[in-house]
């Protein structure tokens, strides 16, 4: 009763159903408190088997709508399969507004595989790779930079060491139509989502699609675009239905982003003040921008430059910093 994570939902049942993982966790004011993570299943006979997941972080909020309007307009009828739509993974840092749930202080994209008697983040990590990413063909998991980043409009995969299921994640990665489109290297035992999906004999496909912890018209279009993008080309749907009449998008340009020194890293607190913009092409050497101690108005601002050249990817939004905040990823053009 005080363990694990539990729910009554039928997985096989065709319609639609809304329903929650609820994870018991007592807390000051409520003994026998559940955590209540909202998901909705959809399914419409045979066919692939799509899992649709937003709120990983809580302060990101285009998968969030976008997976909320997706549950109210979806039909049984329009599918043929099966979607399941979590919009809210982490529900505390949801609410909370926060990265991470202020319950347990958990990142849910750096939790997997989890422990089913652990934490609540970790118990939830853990029905996900062990239970619900295993039974869907497909992981979508909707990203941006959140409050303190703004990054590219950018699909991900993670490397696969299966030739033709990494060839498989590409290809659905580049059918969402994005601009950009990156491989990470994070290797097997990889603590995200996408690392948990490719555990789970799943394809992972994720991506970064706007910052700065708010939505905005482009950002939400490039969401409703992928979303539809990625549910026609597995012919769960036979046509688009966040976004009827969106443009047709030009071929994603693939980046590599596999090396510690490809961000430009923080090593004391200070105020940073960038050179560059995002989606910029630099070079190795090239001023990144400066470092201001303005505790030392005395001192002069330090030039920061950039080890490795490449198209710049994120850019941290806060202007102060404290050592180890990333400040700028560069990524490197690939053919594939």
């Amino acid at each position: 009763m005080h363990t694990g994570l539990v729910h009554t939902l039928d997985f096989d049942r065709d319609g639609k159903t809304l329903g929650h993982l609820s994870i018991p966790f007592s807390i000051d004011r409520s003994p026998y408190f559940q955590i209540k993570v909202p998901i909705c299943l959809i399914r419409n006979g045979e066919g692939p088997s799509l899992l649709l997941m937003a709120g990983n972080h809580g302060d990101e909020y285009e998968g969030e709508l976008s997976l909320a309007k997706l549950m109210r307009r979806l039909d049984p009828r329009q599918i043929k399969g099966r979607i399941t739509i979590l919009p809210m993974a982490n529900t505390p840092a949801v609410m909370a507004a926060k990265r991470c749930s202020p319950l347990d202080g958990g990142n849910l994209n750096r939790a997997f595989p989890g422990d089913p008697s652990g934490t609540p983040t970790s118990r939830l990590a853990n029905f996900l790779e062990t239970d619900l990413f295993p039974r869907h063909d497909v992981v979508f998991d909707i990203h941006s930079g959140g409050t303190s980043m703004e990054h590219l409009p950018t699909a991900l995969v993670e490397r696969n060491a299966d030739p033709e299921r990494h060839r498989r994640s590409v290809e659905l990665m580049r059918s969402l139509g994005m601009p950009y489109g990156f491989v990470a290297d994070n290797g097997p035992s990889s603590p995200t989502s996408m690392g948990a999906a490719r555990r789970a004999g799943a394809i992972g496909v994720s991506g970064e699609f706007g910052g700065g912890g708010t939505a905005t018209v482009d950002s939400m279009a490039f969401t409703a675009h992928a979303l539809d993008s990625l549910m026609v080309a597995l012919g769960v749907v036979e046509a688009p239905v966040l976004a009827p009449e969106a443009v047709p998008a030009a071929p994603t340009r693939l980046l590599s982003l596999s090396r510690h020194s490809q961000g430009l890293y923080a090593t004391r607190c200070g105020w940073f003040e960038p050179a560059v913009r995002l989606g910029d092409n630099v070079t190795s050497g090239q001023l990144a921008g400066w470092y201001h101690d303005l505790e030392r108005l005395d001192l002069a601002e330090e030039a920061l430059h950039f080890a490795e050249g490449g198209i710049v990817l994120s850019r941290r939004l806060h202007t102060m910093c404290e050592a180890g905040d990333c400040l700028m990823q560069v990524a490197e053009p690939v053919e594939s």
